[in-house]
């Protein structure tokens, strides 16, 4: 096991940015940097041992910094979307950036994915880790409250990616916090995922307008395109003649999970039949949303020379529900001084028929 760490650019010409590279016993790695608290890759074997890198992403600093599929990073201080770029608290009315036609997305527009974050390398008898941490002061992109965020990544020798997220407040706020990263479980640039077979842990989903905010109504998945209770090829029924799925152009919805625990339970699985790849995610949060990469433009330039098309990746972003600071009937998001947001969730990789983890 063994950390990294390498120059990956500059800001200005005082701020520099870092890229680390953490390698667990199995050679699974991964790539993070400090800019926007960024996973830049994900490199598993297959079942044949093949490694490839299953995250969409870029080579360079340059790329992260004018790029805007939030490739990778972690969307805060509310990830997802907020109705009108506003909300109430306390009866103290909050006007948020408008990013996203007249809503809010993931914090704004520079939000925490274009932030430099502080990094500290962690390390230990079975995992390695990095810690980073930042500063949202009050009043960034209209928010109340200096946040004080500290996100750890860790690398298990399990195959395991667990992210734990962690922030306090000096004043009531909202927090959402998750992580943005794009899957391709047969390679970043290998085509579309739509062969991909996905599972989703829940019955239930949050519909939505045409803006894509949800409704408040908690709908049953059953008899419809977005019922993957059981595992379901993402492309089968992706262009259905359905509403919610002409709204979004595809899948771009929050499940409701089934909760069973009170520590990380399983919330989705993903295979890839050609690499034999598994992707199973398991988390504390009430809500996943599941993007199938409708909005990617064709021939976005990625990786090793790697050209990203529509669909060419998927996300399940765990999270609370977008729009809760508007939707009382929804798991609350305020944050009060005192009290703690704590979430972990965990992304387990392995390979049908590769060697035992």
């Amino acid at each position: 096991m063994d950390i990294k760490k390498h120059p990956f650019g500059q800001i200005d010409d005082t701020t520099l940015v870092d890229l680390y590279k953490l390698t667990n016993l199995n050679g699974m790695a991964v790539g993070i940097t400090n800019y926007g608290a960024t996973l830049v890759a994900v490199t598993v074997a297959d079942r044949r041992g093949n490694p490839a890198d299953v995250i969409l992403g870029y080579d360079s600093l340059a790329d992260y910094i004018n790029g805007s599929n939030y490739f990778g990073c972690i969307a805060g201080r509310y990830a997802n979307r907020i109705a009108g770029g506003r909300f109430e608290l306390n009866q103290i009315p909050y006007l948020l950036a408008q990013n996203d036609g007249g809503n809010h997305l993931h914090g704004g527009i520079r939000g925490f994915g274009k932030a430099v974050w502080q990094a500290r390398e962690m390390e230990n008898h079975d995992s390695l880790g990095l810690a980073l941490t930042y500063l949202s002061q009050d009043g960034e992109e209209g928010y109340p409250g200096n946040l004080s965020i500290t996100v750890i990544y860790t690398l298990t020798n399990k195959n395991e990616l667990r992210i734990d997220y962690n922030a306090t407040t000096d004043k009531p706020t909202v927090v959402n916090l998750t992580n943005h990263a794009y899957f391709n479980l047969a390679g970043a640039g290998s085509g579309d995922i739509l062969d991909h077979e996905l599972m989703i842990n829940a019955d239930r989903f949050t519909p939505v307008d045409a803006s894509l905010i949800p409704t408040g109504e908690l709908r049953s998945v059953k008899d419809t395109p977005l019922d993957f209770t059981r595992p379901m090829i993402i492309g089968a029924r992706i262009d259905q003649d359905h509403e919610q799925l002409l709204i979004a152009k595809g899948y771009d919805h929050n499940w409701v999970l089934k909760k069973d625990a009170d520590g990380p339970c399983l919330a989705a699985r993903a295979f890839e039949r050609k690499s034999g790849r598994t992707l199973e995610v398991y988390t504390t949060q009430p809500g996943i949303q599941f993007y199938s990469g409708n909005f990617m433009d064709n021939g976005i330039a990625g990786k090793a020379g790697q050209f990203y098309h529509h669909r060419g990746g998927f996300c399940l972003e765990t999270q609370h529900f977008p729009n809760s600071p508007n939707q009382p009937n929804f798991p609350s998001t305020i944050l009060d001084p005192g009290a703690i947001y704590e979430h972990t969730t965990i992304y387990r990789f392995s390979a049908a028929g590769g060697p035992p983890v």
